[in-house]
């Protein structure tokens, strides 16, 4: 692994931990502030609200074609283990993680006096990171953000790569949201949960076994609880991908990042990549503002879905 340490100037990632008596709240005239949600949001419902109070599964993706990806409910509600520890070890400056679920990440980092926001579309997992004593949003990655274009690092952890099932469009969004030089640091598909997907994209019967390191799926899912007698599932499909090491730095490069370090810990899988594109349009407040997250997060959140190609 090569991670370098290379620092940004004017993120004052100190200021972002001196501004705790303010809130954040969507961007003047930003669809998530004017418009009425009526889109269904998958992550919002029960099971998964469920799963998260009770801080277990079992609970899993459910493709299209029968193929059930387990969800890491139990791992995702504890604290942050050794494998969790090493990744934020590696975050420099203010840390944006997106999807951030209940907030095992956001919580680590907050107790370790740094500063730290993390977004999710889930108002359970949005709740229960608060509970913990981090600051989290209740927004879309692809909605108006505070600080974009200075966040110094940003983590795409527990499969989070796929949200919005366009990896090359979150990639994009995610240049726009880091500074130049900024860390994104990705977890991949291991050999263990690789399944049984074909080179096409995993749709239907496989036409030849795939590695890990090669994965590169754009699903339709449903959450599914295989805890009573018929697969519960909740609200509509949406769109998800998966993808291995190699896809991710074949999409990464066209969407201005370049790679800084592959490594595996605990049978799992991570990559990170620095950004060289240098943001112009940044649109929401720095993480140094003097707007900080509470409890209050926008009021129509959008469930996740992918940017136009700028």
């Amino acid at each position: 692994m090569s991670i370098t340490h290379e620092t940004t100037t004017g993120h004052a990632a100190d200021a972002t931990r001196d501004s705790a008596q303010h809130r954040i709240d969507s961007a003047p005239n930003s669809p998530a502030a004017t418009s009425p949600d009526t889109a269904p949001r998958p992550w919002s419902a029960d099971p998964y609200s469920q799963a998260l109070h009770t801080g277990r599964g079992p609970l899993f993706l459910r493709r299209t074609d029968g193929w059930l990806l387990p969800l890491e409910v139990e791992r995702w509600c504890a604290r942050a283990d050794e494998v969790d520890r090493q990744v934020l070890e590696l975050c420099e400056g203010a840390v944006l993680d997106v999807g951030c679920g209940p907030g095992r990440l956001v919580a680590e980092l907050a107790v370790q006096g740094r500063p730290v926001l993390g977004i999710d579309v889930s108002e359970a997992a949005v709740d229960h990171t608060l509970r913990l004593g981090g600051q989290a949003l209740r927004r879309s990655v692809f909605e108006p953000l505070p600080g974009e274009g200075r966040w110094d690092t940003a983590l795409l952890l527990d499969g989070n790569v796929g949200i919005g099932g366009d990896p090359a469009a979150l990639l994009r969004r995610m240049a726009q949201l880091l500074a130049p030089g900024g860390l994104l640091i990705v977890e991949t598909v291991t050999a263990g949960d690789a399944g049984d997907v074909g080179a096409a994209g995993g749709f239907g019967e496989a036409e030849e076994i795939v590695t890990a390191e090669e994965v590169d799926e754009r699903v339709s899912v449903r959450l599914v609880d295989l805890t009573s007698d018929a697969h519960r599932t909740s609200g509509p499909s949406f769109p998800w991908a998966r993808l291995g090491a190699l896809p991710l730095l074949r999409h990464a490069a066209p969407a201005g990042w370049r790679p800084d370090g592959q490594w595996m810990s605990g049978g799992r899988s991570f990559v990170a990549l620095r950004n060289r594109i240098r943001n112009t349009n940044s649109t929401a407040e720095p993480p140094n503002s003097t707007a900080v997250i509470s409890s209050q997060r926008a009021r129509n959140p959008s469930p996740d879905r992918p940017v136009e190609a700028s």
